[in-house]
C-alpha cells in the first residue's frame, strides 16, 4: 500500500513515439475486456522528468465547495466511487457517481450469468451491444450541465475506460470543468485514438489479457463478457492480479460482486482524442498507479506525455502512486487527499 511519502507530483518526458495501429485486431481489441474501471470497480516511453506540487503548479486554492463528478470504467458503475465518494462528501464537497447506460442502477444481468448455466451465458443476447461512446458522453454531459448549475467549480474524474468519457466531455464543454482528472485511465490520443489502439499499443501488451476467461463470441454477441461469478481458481487469480493483487481475499471478493458481465464492443472502438482548444484548455491530472496490470503503467507514461505535447503550455499534473494495482489502494483515504487537494 503507498502512503504518503510515495506520493509526488511529476511531468512525464515529451518524448513518446507516435507510432501505433489505430485499427487494432480483434485479438488486440479482446485485449480491453477488464480495462476495469471497477466495482467496489512504464522502461516505458517517457520516464518522469521533474517534480511540482499540483497547487504550486496552477497556484489557485484548494479550499472551498467543488462538485465532484465521477465516472466508472468498463464492467463497473457509479457504485465503484462509494468509498472515495463518502470521503470527499465528509470533507465537505457534492459528489455525483455516474451510471453509465445499463449501468448500475439500470445494469443488465444475464439470465444464465444468475443461473451459471455457462453453455447459455455464452450466446444469450445482450442490449449493451447497442451501446455507443456517444451514449456514455451524453450520459456524462448532462451530469456535468445539471452539476454546473450548482454553482462552485466541477471536478470531473474518470477511473480506466471512464477516461475516454472524459476526454470526449472535455471537448463537449470545457468551460463547464475546473479541472479533469485521470485515475489509471485511459486517454487517447492523435496515435492511439481509442481504447483498443491504446490496448493495441506495444505499451498495452504489458497488460495482462484475460483471453481465456472470455464467454462467447464478442463478435457475435457484441459485447465483452466475463464471468466474475466462476468458480475456477484459475480464473480468480487472473482476475485478482489484473485488478487488485494487493487486496484482502474478503475485499477482493468484494470487488467481484459489483462486476458487471457485459461491455459494448462499440464503444471500446469509438474515437475519444482530447483536442487543443478545447479538452487541452483545462488543467488536467493524472493519477499514475505502478503496479496497474490493466492499463500498464508503460501505457499510461505514454498517453500522459502524447498529451504534454499537444499542449506543452499545459501539461499533466501527475501524482505517482507506486505501490497501487489497478484499482488503487484498498484505503481510499491516499485517493481521497489527492482529489481533495486538487487545484481550481
Amino acid at each position: 500500500m503507498a502512503n504518503d511519502k510515495n506520493i509526488s507530483d511529476m511531468n512525464a518526458a515529451e518524448n513518446a513515439d507516435t507510432s501505433g495501429p489505430t485499427r487494432p485486431s480483434r485479438r488486440h481489441a479482446l485485449r480491453v475486456a477488464t480495462g476495469v474501471g471497477g466495482a467496489a470497480l512504464a522502461a516505458g516511453i517517457g520516464a518522469p522528468a521533474a517534480m511540482a506540487s499540483d497547487a504550486g503548479r496552477r497556484g489557485r486554492s484548494h479550499t472551498g465547495v467543488r462538485t465532484y463528478v465521477l465516472v466508472h470504467g468498463t464492467h463497473s458503475a457509479g457504485a465503484f466511487w462509494t468509498a472515495i465518494g463518502r470521503e470527499l462528501a465528509l470533507r465537505g464537497h457534492r459528489v455525483v457517481a455516474v451510471d453509465q447506460p445499463l449501468h448500475g442502477t439500470d445494469r443488465f444481468v444475464p439470465k444464465a450469468y444468475q443461473t451459471q448455466d455457462l453453455r447459455a451465458l455464452a450466446t444469450e443476447p445482450s442490449p449493451v451491444a447497442a451501446l455507443t461512446l456517444d451514449d456514455y458522453e451524453r450520459r456524462v454531459t448532462d451530469v456535468v450541465r445539471r452539476a454546473a448549475r450548482l454553482g462552485g467549480p466541477v471536478v470531473l474524474v474518470g477511473h480506466s475506460m471512464g477516461g475516454v468519457s472524459v476526454s470526449r466531455v472535455g471537448n463537449a464543454v470545457p468551460e463547464l470543468l475546473a479541472r479533469i482528472c485521470y485515475m489509471a485511465a485511459f486517454c487517447p490520443s492523435r496515435s492511439m485514438p481509442s481504447l483498443n489502439a491504446c490496448a493495441a499499443s506495444p505499451e498495452g501488451q504489458h497488460s495482462i489479457t484475460p483471453m481465456d476467461q472470455l464467454v462467447g463470441d464478442p463478435g457475435a454477441l457484441g459485447v465483452l463478457r466475463l464471468n466474475w461469478r466462476t468458480a475456477d481458481r484459475r480464473d480468480l487469480a487472473v482476475f485478482k492480479e489484473m485488478i487488485c493483487a494487493d487486496y484482502s481475499d474478503v475485499a477482493f471478493l468484494r470487488v467481484l460482486e459489483g462486476m458487471q458481465t457485459d461491455e459494448s464492443m462499440t464503444a471500446y472502438d469509438g474515437r475519444a482524442v482530447g483536442r487543443a482548444d478545447t479538452w487541452g484548455r483545462i488543467p488536467r491530472t493524472y493519477l499514475r498507479f505502478g503496479k496497474d496490470r490493466t492499463v500498464a503503467t508503460e501505457l499510461q507514461d505514454r498517453m500522459i506525455a502524447e498529451a504534454d505535447a499537444l499542449t506543452p503550455d499545459n501539461r499533466f499534473s501527475v501524482h505517482n502512486v507506486p505501490d497501487a494495482g489497478h484499482l488503487g489502494p484498498e484505503d481510499p483515504t491516499l485517493v481521497t487527499d489527492i482529489l481533495h487537494n486538487l487545484s481550481v
